[in-house]
């Protein structure tokens, strides 16, 4: 296959001439992107208020946005590499934009909801085309620190939403935490128009649409019967027809990629036990963060009385500890020191700790924050550890040519990992917060606001303090068992690739005589 490009192709020996002014331009982006991820949890109070939204509303403005994104991330890879990066990456930030101002302007849930969809849209294809530009204009020399600089943005963006969300909370209504985004999606517009250059690969492989409405269709039918459970119970037919058409939805698309010739999802991938347990590590440390930072938010705010500033001020230890420990280059110093098996279980066994911290020591609703500052940092050193240990698993157990299906894996399988978080956690925390109160409201401040008196009340703060410790329980087991999990077959994996290198040493070429 031979590519196409435009004249400002990286040469040889330095990339493009202004290859670190477009990595910033492409940073911003995807900032503003991964931000979106987050930005959300510190605005439930106002939501819930304002727009008078449930406990479900609240859940399905979060998954709507990472649902789609993550059903359309391969697809919108591959048609960035058939009909062109930097075209596809400006219909992208031109449709997050659009996407964000029906959203700040929303007057109801369901048009926040559809919103949140449409912007998740724009977001796949900023996703997979940033990545992808950034590894067409550096060369070999200077790729790594590129990428890395990359990694750091999206780990500040996933954690530093509630802070930032705070900041804008604390002067405006919750509408600007979407309307933010649109001069910062022009400005990224002009500057991609201007300096990206474009490539693409005419002969590439078609966009697989039908196996992204199968993924999406099953992934969202599932994660709703997840959430549906402790409102219907999970025997009814309200959960379980859902989940039958989830599970039956990812069974045809599984069974379709394995049979189109152009599939968005390689499904012998995962004979790897290498990227098989990168991908299963991934998606732990996701849903554990992801779940922790949704109900930690609400229960800075609803229990413990902290405006949105506040509580944003208090997660940001979290984000501060991850992007510390990534430009210092910790984790990947570690990687080469212990060897990946290692290192994913001592990272998860980090993230999992800060679950067990935060449920244990700063769960309850006696205001102390030592207990939960404490998880948020185990949690920030954990996710800092493990990420570029599993990030380079999934990349060097899949063909060099392929690597742009692997990150497209990787932040699809991401995603996912952040909605199903949301959801389990949440479904979690809601079945205890329902078992020990006798309420028929149905989120935390519609309880509060129709308890009878401040006993009452009190025993509605407290019962929505046991969920949370409990919710993080479930995540902090999950996260450990699926380290320990992951990092069984990687060093299975492992220890087969050195077996077949030791059978190979034979077939070498003998001595011969001249």
């Amino acid at each position: 296959m031979t590519a196409t490009t435009s004249a400002t192709e990286p040469t040889a020996t330095g990339g493009h001439p202004q290859r670190w002014l477009i990595l910033g331009v492409i940073c911003l982006a995807q900032l503003t992107v991964l931000l979106d991820n987050t930005v959300l949890s510190v605005a439930i109070p106002s939501l819930t208020s304002e727009l008078h939204a449930t406990t479900t509303d609240i859940q399905w403005m979060i998954n709507a946005y990472s649902l789609v994104q993550s059903g359309l991330l391969l697809s919108a890879g591959n048609a960035a590499d058939r009909y062109g990066r930097k075209k596809l990456l400006a219909v992208g930030l031109a449709l997050f934009g659009i996407g964000s101002l029906a959203a700040g302007l929303a007057d109801s849930t369901t048009q926040l909801i559809a919103a949140r969809a449409g912007m998740g849209v724009g977001g796949a294809l900023l996703m997979t085309t940033t990545l992808a530009v950034v590894m067409q204009i550096f060369d070999d020399s200077e790729r790594v620190k590129a990428i890395a600089l990359w990694s750091t943005v999206a780990s500040l963006g996933f954690a530093g939403g509630p802070l930032i969300g705070g900041v804008i909370l604390n002067h405006f209504w919750w509408g600007m935490i979407f309307l933010i985004n649109i001069p910062v999606a022009v400005v990224a517009l002009v500057a991609v128009l201007r300096l990206v250059p474009e490539s693409k690969n005419p002969q590439g492989e078609r966009p697989d649409l039908l196996g992204a409405l199968l993924s999406t269709i099953g992934m969202t039918a599932v994660v709703y019967a997840i959430i549906s459970g402790p409102e219907h119970g999970w025997v009814s037919a309200q959960v379980l027809v859902p989940a039958a058409i989830g599970l039956l939805g990812l069974g045809a698309f599984a069974l379709w990629e394995l049979h189109t010739p152009y599939p968005m999802l390689d499904m012998h991938f995962f004979r790897n036990q290498k990227f098989i347990g990168a991908i299963g590590g991934s998606i732990l440390v996701v849903f554990g963060m992801g779940g922790s930072l949704f109900l930690l938010t609400q229960h800075l705010q609803f229990v413990l009385g902290y405006e949105p500033l506040e509580a944003g001020l208090r997660m940001a230890p979290l984000a501060l500890t991850i992007v510390g420990l990534n430009l210092t280059g910790i984790g990947p110093r570690i990687v080469v020191k212990l060897g990946t098996p290692p290192t994913v279980v001592l990272g998860m066994s980090l993230v999992a700790g800060g679950l067990t911290a935060i449920s244990l020591l700063g769960g309850g609703t006696d205001g102390s924050y030592a207990g939960m500052l404490l998880g948020l940092v185990l949690m920030g050193g954990g996710i800092a550890v493990s990420s570029p240990a599993m990030a380079n698993a999934i990349m060097s157990s899949i063909p060099p040519e392929k690597a742009g299906v692997g990150a497209g894996i990787n932040g699809t399988l991401a995603e996912f990992g952040n909605g199903l978080g949301v959801a389990v956690l949440g479904a979690v925390l809601n079945a205890r917060f329902a078992a020990l109160v006798a309420v028929t409201a149905t989120s935390l401040p519609a309880a509060l606001a129709a308890a009878d008196g401040e006993a009452e009340a009190k025993a509605v703060s407290e019962a929505f303090a046991s969920g949370l410790q409990t919710s993080q329980l479930v995540g902090a087991i999950a996260v450990f068992a699926g380290g320990l999990v992951a990092a069984a077959l990687l060093r299975r994996a492992e220890r087969t690739e050195r077996t077949l290198a030791a059978e190979q040493l034979p077939a070498a070429p003998a001595e011969s005589g001249t």
